[in-house]
This record gives structure tokens, C-alpha cells and sequence, in this order.
């Protein structure tokens, strides 16, 4: 029988804000914290497109050092109706934890999917206005999600994958994010 005194998982993990000896490094990302209602477009190799919608929910964990974001298709509402899968993506419940690695200024990138069985493992760096995560998948093919058009109510997010060693990529998920109200 748990202990009344004894903290539970969730206060634990929770975090109210950044740390602030990495707050600056944290903003990369910090920016996103909040939940956001999506539209998603999938690509399948054949040329068809697929629409849905989703929804992502952001926020700081681990003393405030890391920020965990839940990505859902389709919506938590929708998922208790049993909505059909999502050509191309499937239907994800799955986590990222993106911890920043202040000896080598970069975020590593951990996404995990159940939902799916999808896991992978990124470098994630701002480039210019975008931030961009690099990777390899199960295959072998290497993998990039950028996050792109950020602003404060949106943002466009990317999934390509390259077969050939970079030098051609496919699109294969867009999400296209806003904030939800509140």
C-alpha cells in the first residue's frame, strides 16, 4: 500500500518551469510547452495524401532539465470511438523526452511509440530559424523532423527520411500545430 507522505510519479516528474542554470539552452524548446490541437498530412510512397488531426501536449520534467511532450493521432476524444488508423503514420500515443547535453550543446532526442512501435533515437540543433533532429532508423535509412514557422500560436513540424545517404529525402508526415486556447 503506497505512503500517503511519499510523492507519486507524476509530482516527481513534473517540473513548473526550466532549471534555471540552463534556462537559456532550454528556451529551444521551453517555447513549446503548453498543448496544441494538429492537423496531420501523410505522405505514402505512392503519391497519396492522407489528412487527420491530433494533438500534442508539452512540458517540463526532471527538476526542469528536460522537457516531455506527449503526440497523439487522432485526439484523445477521437481515440474512444476507435478512429480508423492513419495511412502512413498509424495512430501514435507515444513520448518524446528531449534533455539538452550542455558538455556537447546539443538536445538528444528520445521518441518512443507503443502505439506504433516506433523508437528512435536523435540529435536535435537549431539551424537558422528552424530547429532540425538528425537520426537513423531501424533500416538504416537516416531520418530528419524539423520543427519549422515557429511562432508563439504555431508551428510546422516534418518528418523525411533518406534511403540514398542524404542526398535525396521524401516527406512522409507533416503536422501543422496551434495552440490551443487557455
Amino acid at each position: 500500500m503506497p505512503n500517503s507522505n511519499t510523492p507519486g510519479l507524476i509530482s516527481v516528474l513534473h517540473a513548473s518551469g526550466p532549471a534555471a542554470d540552463r534556462a537559456e539552452a532550454l528556451a529551444l524548446y521551453g517555447q513549446f510547452v503548453g498543448d496544441w490541437n494538429t492537423d496531420i498530412m501523410t505522405y505514402a510512397p505512392d503519391g497519396a495524401q492522407y489528412c487527420g488531426q491530433g494533438e500534442i501536449h508539452f512540458g517540463w520534467i526532471l527538476e526542469g532539465r528536460a522537457i516531455q511532450d506527449v503526440w497523439m493521432i487522432p485526439r484523445l476524444k477521437d481515440r474512444i470511438a476507435h478512429a480508423p488508423e492513419m495511412p502512413v503514420a498509424g495512430n501514435w500515443f507515444g513520448t518524446t523526452i528531449r534533455i539538452y547535453d550542455s558538455t556537447v550543446r546539443v538536445w538528444r532526442i528520445f521518441w518512443m511509440d507503443p502505439a506504433t512501435n516506433s523508437y528512435r533515437q536523435q540529435i536535435g540543433r537549431q539551424q537558422g530559424s528552424d530547429i532540425v533532429h538528425e537520426g537513423t532508423t531501424e533500416t538504416g535509412a537516416l531520418s530528419r523532423w524539423s520543427f519549422t514557422e515557429v511562432t508563439p500560436q504555431s508551428f510546422h513540424w516534418k518528418a523525411e527520411a533518406s534511403m540514398d545517404g542524404g542526398a535525396t529525402w521524401r516527406l512522409f508526415v507533416e503536422v501543422f500545430a496551434r495552440r490551443q486556447p487557455g
